[in-house]
């Protein structure tokens, strides 16, 4: 829940996250189709997390009384996604793309809030880094998570 004290941007903040998270779910429909086996298991890993954080989002600003954006009906994809290959790139750029809707909550958060915010951008630079791996895209790490290139 916000508190009372929150910084100034905090809801808007959050709200920005939220975005990036509908964003996030809707994408992996498209890079799980174009998976199989384990790859597949771990798209639907990542859309689940996704979906958990996105539901906790919206309970938390609907009842701060704080604006909640809706979802759009779809997204504007960077590229086709048409093979594997292709899949695993997206999977990398929407969970570094997330990672920094999150970074960018970290200033205007406090407490519970930024912890959550925290656990969120680690949570994506992880699965950004497992999808490097699985992609073979070296370095698999980058040094700074959710900042921008």
């Amino acid at each position: 829940m916000i508190p009372r004290t929150a910084p100034a941007g905090s809801a808007q903040a959050l709200a920005d996250a939220l975005a990036a998270e509908y964003a996030a779910i809707w994408a992996y429909g498209v890079i799980g189709v174009h998976l199989a086996d384990a790859a597949r298991s771990a798209a639907r890993a990542a859309e689940a997390a996704h979906r958990s954080r996105r539901d906790a989002l919206i309970l938390q600003l609907s009842e701060s009384g704080g604006q909640v954006p809706a979802d759009r009906a779809g997204y504007a994809l960077p590229y086709p996604v048409t093979d594997k290959a292709s899949a695993l790139k997206l999977a990398v750029e929407i969970e570094d793309r997330t990672a920094r809707h999150w970074r960018a909550t970290l200033p205007h958060t406090t407490g519970t809030d930024r912890n959550r915010a925290l656990t969120a951008l680690t949570d994506c630079a992880v699965r950004a880094t497992r999808w490097r791996r699985t992609a073979g895209v070296t370095p698999i790490t980058v040094p700074f998570p959710g900042r921008p290139a």
